[in-house]
């Protein structure tokens, strides 16, 4: 059963930041940041799924005003204990649904999170309320995975991203659906635990789609923050949509 946290109540929270930490370095970091600064200029960020502020916090000491929305009040709880955690505003809601006050000169979504929303209509959803946000001009940006199906030999839907002998990671796939679970075991004194992650995996041509839907143009694809050229071997990808500047008059 969810809480109202979702799938980042208080047990996930309490350890998310220590979890990768290679994610919370100057190097993972900054390249992100200075991309969004850059969007923003002298206009706000909407952060969705705000989460414990990786991003958000760096941002705002760029002195660009952040509002945040996220459904944990647990991973809302961690951002609020960090310094400078008041210069952000955070509105707690579902991000493809919520909605706040002002426009934004960019939003953005990063760290694979447009696949924590596990529906086609709701990843529609959130470029649509993405869109409702933007200012003319303004920015939606994505960061998500490729689909990892390439690594899926016929007849298999297991994919294992991490082993050891304390733990390991696999990520499951149903093709059909684009339904995936990214999932956890860990091993401490001889007992074992077990966490898993929903998500539903999307490909770089339907977010163009939702994005037309959603009123949105792409403006650039790169494979990673520093503009590297998106390939058919990219891994992942930064995906920037715009939105179409009010006509002069």
């Amino acid at each position: 059963m969810i809480d109202e946290d979702g799938y980042f109540p208080e047990a996930v929270a309490a350890d998310y930041d220590a979890m990768s930490p290679e994610r919370f370095s100057a190097a993972a970091v900054d390249p992100v940041v200075e991309v969004l600064a850059r969007l923003a200029g002298t206009g706000r960020a909407l952060g969705f799924g705000v989460g414990t502020g990786r991003i958000a916090l760096p941002l705002a000491r760029r002195g660009v005003a952040v509002h945040g929305v996220d459904l944990s009040r647990a991973m809302v709880a961690r951002l609020r204990s960090k310094p400078g955690a008041e210069t952000v505003d955070v509105t707690i809601g579902d991000f493809a649904t919520t909605t706040v006050d002002g426009a934004f000169a960019v939003v953005y979504l990063v760290f694979n999170t447009i696949m924590n929303v596990t529906t086609q209509q709701g990843q529609v959803d959130c470029f649509r309320n993405a869109a409702a946000h933007l200012e003319p001009g303004g920015c939606f940006v994505v960061e998500v995975n490729v689909p990892a199906l390439r690594g899926l030999p016929p007849g298999q839907n297991v994919v294992p991203f991490q082993v050891s002998p304390t733990g390991w990671a696999y990520d499951v796939y149903d093709v059909a659906t684009q339904r995936m679970s990214s999932n956890y075991v860990d091993v401490v004194d001889g007992r074992g635990s077990f966490w898993s992650m929903p998500f539903r995996y999307v490909w770089p041509a339907e977010l163009d789609l939702m994005a037309q839907l959603a009123g949105l143009r792409l403006r650039d694809r790169w494979e990673d923050w520093t503009s590297r050229p998106f390939t058919g071997e990219s891994p992942h990808h930064v995906s920037i949509w715009e939105k179409p500047a009010a006509p002069a008059g």
